[in-house]
C-alpha cells in the first residue's frame, strides 16, 4: 500500500470541492471542507464498496443526507476509481448533462445510493435502508447480507421534523447497522445554528434509543476509533462530529459566507496555503491519488469473497435473491391475481375498495409472502392493507412483513424509499389520502427516483363521511396527478383494485397511489379479460348501445353515479357510454389515436368526480360538464354530502339534457 499521510488525502478531498465550486461559481464548498477528515476514515477504512461493480448487493451503502455538500460525493467517487466519474465530470460540476449535478441523484450518477438534497430526505431514507437489510438478512443470512449504512448529516438534517419520525423508529426498531455522522459545524444558512435551535442532539438521540457520542471531526483518530465503537453497537448509532465549516479558509472559515457560495479566488488562494495544497486548479499530486485510488481497490476481494458465498447457495435460492433484487415479480403473481379475479366474477364483492383491496392483497401476500412488504401509520383497521398471514416486523421478529409505522406518515414514505433502493422489497404503505400532505416531500423523491413504492391511500373523498372537511380529500387527486411520474389509481370496484394492484406492483419506474374508499361500492365490471384495461388509464365500461350523445366519465365512486345517469338518460332516449377513469394521467400520456378512441366523438362530455376540476379539461373540454366539488366537504354522513354537493346520477343528467337541448 501506498503510504501517504491521510491529511493529504482529506486534502485531496477540499481541493478538488473548492475547485468545482469555484470554477461554476455556485455550489457548497463548505461541507467538504469541514467533513473531509471524516470522509477520508469512513472511505479508506470501514466503507465496503467496490467502484467496479458500484450495485454490489452487499456493499455498505453511503448516504449524503446533506446533499447540498455533494462534491465530497464526487470527489470520493473520482478518488476512489468510479469508472463513469472522471476529471472531467468534475470540471464540469453543475453543468447541464454532467453527472455532477447541484445534488447527488441516484437515477443519474453510479455510486450515489439516494437522492438527497431536501433536508432531511437522507437520513429517513437511510432508516429504510438499514431496515431493509436487517429483514433481508433474517431471510437469507448473514453470510449474504451483512452491511452497513452510513450517513453524513448536517445541522438542518436533524432540523427538520421527518428526522425525529425517523430516528424515532430507527431506535424502536434496533437497527444496530445504521451508523449517522453527524457533521455538527454550528453553522446553517442565516448564520449560527444558535439563532434558531438549542437541541442537544446527542441527549436526543439518546432518547430515541440510539447510541450516541461526540467526538473531534477534524481527529481522524477519533473519528476512527468512534466508528469502531458503532459498528459493536447493538443499536443504531449518532456520532455527533465538532468540526469547522469551510476548514482551512483564512477569513471564511466557521462563518455562514463558506456554506453556500464560491470562496472567490483570494480565499481560495488562501485556503490552499494554509493546508499545503497546489495552487494549480483540479490538481492531486499522484501519489495522493495512487492511495486512493488503492483504497478503492480494496473492496474487490471482498465483493469475490461474497460472491464465492453467494455460489454456495442453492440455484433456487440464488435465483430468488437475484429476481428480487432485479424488482421482478415472480411468476406466481399474475396466476394468483387471475384467479382472484375469477372467483371475483362468480362472487361479486360490493364493498368498499379498501376493502376489495384487502381481498387482492389476500391473494398478492400468498404468491410473493417475502418480498411484499406493508405498513400503515397506525391506520391498519382503517386501511385493511394487513394480510392475514402477515407478521409485525419488530426487532425480535425480522422476518416479519408487516410494518407498524406510528402517527409517521412522512417517515414512512422516506423509510419506503430506502426500502425499495436497498431492493429485495415490494413496499406499501397505508393512511388516509388527504395526509399525503404530510408524506408529499418523500413521494416528490420516490417520482423523482422513479422508485416503485406504492401508497395505499383509503378514505378518498367527502364519501369517508362525518370525519368532516379535515379529513375529506378534495385537491389531493389533482395535485398528486401533477407531480411527474406519479400515478395515481383510483379503481371503481373489486375488479378494478385487483387490475391497479397487478399494475402498481409490476410498476419499477415509479411510485403509485391506489385511491380508494371507505364507502361500499357495487361491482360494476362483468369481465376479466387478459388484457388489463386499466393499463391505458381509461376504457368503456358501459357503451351507448347506439351513438352516443354523452360520455360520462368517472371514476373511483362516482362510476356507480356515472352508470345510474346513463340509465336515467337511455330512459329519455338518449344514448350515452360510461367511461371509467381509474388513471386520468395515464389515460392523458396514451397516444393520440387511442387517447381519442376512449374518449370517442359524442357532441357532450361529462366527467363526474367528487373532487376538484383540475385535469379534466383535457378530457372533456373546456366547456364540458363537470360534476364534482369546488370547496371543502362538511361533516355528515356520505350519501347526504353527495346529495348536498350534487354529485348525484340527476344532477349528471340535468347537466347533459341542458347541453343537449
Amino acid at each position: 500500500m501506498t503510504q501517504v499521510d491521510s491529511s493529504r488525502m482529506a486534502n485531496a478531498i477540499r481541493g478538488l470541492a473548492m475547485d468545482a465550486v469555484e470554477k461554476a461559481k455556485s455550489g457548497h464548498p463548505g461541507l467538504p471542507m469541514g467533513t473531509a477528515d471524516i470522509a477520508t476514515v469512513l472511505f479508506t477504512q470501514f466503507l465496503k464498496f467496490d467502484p467496479n461493480e458500484p450495485g454490489w448487493p452487499d456493499r455498505d451503502r453511503f448516504v449524503l443526507s446533506a446533499g447540498h455538500g455533494s462534491m465530497l460525493l464526487y470527489a470520493l467517487l473520482y478518488l476512489t476509481g468510479y469508472p463513469n466519474m472522471t476529471m472531467d465530470q468534475l470540471k464540469h460540476f453543475r453543468q447541464l448533462d454532467s453527472l455532477t449535478p447541484g445534488h447527488p441523484e441516484n437515477f443519474h450518477t453510479k455510486g450515489i445510493e439516494t437522492t438527497t438534497g431536501p433536508l432531511g430526505q437522507g437520513i429517513s431514507t437511510a432508516v429504510g435502508m438499514a431496515l431493509a437489510e436487517k429483514m433481508l438478512a433474517a431471510e437469507f443470512g448473514k453470510k449474504i447480507v451483512d452491511h452497513h449504512t452510513y450517513v453524513l448529516a448536517s445541522d438542518g438534517d436533524l432540523m427538520e421534523g421527518v428526522s425525529q419520525e425517523a430516528i424515532a423508529m430507527a431506535g424502536h426498531w434496533r437497527l444496530n447497522k445504521l451508523i449517522v455522522l453527524f457533521d455538527d459545524n454550528g453553522i446553517s444558512i442565516d448564520g449560527p445554528t444558535s439563532l434558531a435551535d438549542s437541541v442537544d442532539q446527542v441527549k436526543r438521540f439518546k432518547a430515541a434509543g440510539w447510541a450516541a457520542e461526540r467526538i473531534d471531526g477534524q481527529d481522524q483518530s477519533a473519528i476512527a476509533a468512534a466508528i469502531a465503537r458503532a459498528k459493536k453497537s447493538n443499536k443504531p448509532t449518532l456520532i455527533a462530529c465538532r468540526t469547522t465549516i469551510g476548514y482551512g479558509a483564512p477569513h471564511k472559515a466557521g462563518t455562514a459566507k463558506v456554506h453556500g457560495e464560491a470562496l472567490g479566488a483570494d480565499e481560495l488562494k488562501g485556503a490552499k496555503e494554509n493546508l499545503g495544497i497546489s495552487l494549480e486548479p483540479f490538481s492531486v499530486p499522484d501519489e495522493v491519488l495512487k492511495a486512493w485510488r488503492e483504497a478503492g481497490s480494496r473492496g474487490a476481494s471482498t465483493r469475490k469473497e461474497w460472491e464465492a458465498r453467494f455460489g454456495e447457495l442453492g440455484s433456487r435460492k440464488r435465483a430468488e435473491f437475484e429476481r428480487r433484487l432485479r424488482h421482478e415479480r415472480p411468476a406466481a403473481l399474475a396466476k394468483a391475481l387471475k384467479a382472484h379475479k375469477k372467483a371475483l366474477l362468480e362472487t361479486p364483492l360490493n364493498v368498499a375498495t379498501r376493502k376489495s383491496s384487502e381481498a387482492a392483497i389476500e391473494a398478492i401476500a400468498a404468491a410473493m409472502p417475502m418480498e411484499f412488504v406493508a405498513g400503515s401509520a397506525d391506520l391498519t383497521g382503517s386501511n385493511n392493507n394487513k394480510a392475514k398471514s402477515a407478521v409485525a416486523f419488530s426487532a425480535k421478529t425480522p422476518k416479519g412483513r408487516f410494518i407498524h409505522y406510528g402517527i409517521r406518515e412522512h417517515g414512512m414514505a422516506a423509510a419506503m424509499n430506502g426500502i425499495y433502493l436497498h431492493g429485495g422489497f415490494a413496499p406499501n404503505g397505508a393512511t388516509f389520502l388527504v395526509f399525503t400532505d404530510y408524506a408529499r416531500p418523500a413521494m416528490r423523491l420516490a417520482a423523482l427516483m422513479r422508485a416503485g413504492v406504492i401508497y395505499v391511500m383509503t378514505h378518498d373523498s367527502i364519501g369517508l363521511g362525518e370525519d368532516g372537511p379535515t379529513h375529506q380529500p378534495v385537491e389531493h387527486l389533482a395535485a398528486l396527478r401533477a407531480m411527474p411520474n406519479m400515478r395515481v389509481f383510483r379503481p371503481c370496484d373489486a375488479i378494478e383494485v385487483a387490475e391497479c394492484w397487478e399494475l402498481a406492483l409490476n410498476r419499477i419506474d415509479g411510485p403509485t397511489v391506489l385511491a380508494l374508499t371507505r364507502q361500499n361500492l357495487p361491482q360494476l365490471r362483468t369481465a376479466a379479460p387478459n388484457e388489463n384495461p386499466c393499463q391505458y388509464g381509461a376504457y368503456e365500461l358501459v357503451p351507448a348501445g347506439g351513438e352516443a350523445k354523452v360520455s360520462l366519465f368517472a371514476s373511483g365512486s362516482e362510476v356507480e353515479i356515472a352508470v345510474a345517469a346513463r340509465k336515467k338518460l337511455a330512459e329519455r332516449g338518449i344514448a350515452a357510454r360510461v367511461v371509467s377513469v381509474p388513471s386520468l394521467e395515464l389515460l392523458l400520456a396514451q397516444p393520440a389515436e387511442r387517447r381519442a378512441e376512449i374518449i370517442g366523438k359524442a357532441p357532450v362530455k361529462l366527467a363526474i368526480e367528487a373532487a376538484v376540476r383540475w385535469g379534466w379539461d383535457a378530457v372533456i373540454g373546456q366547456d364540458g360538464e363537470f360534476i364534482g366539488m369546488h370547496s371543502f366537504g362538511a361533516s355528515a354522513p356520505a350519501k347526504d354530502l353527495f346529495k348536498h354537493f350534487r354529485i348525484t346520477a340527476e344532477a349528471a343528467v340535468n347537466a347533459a339534457l341542458k347541453r343537449l337541448s
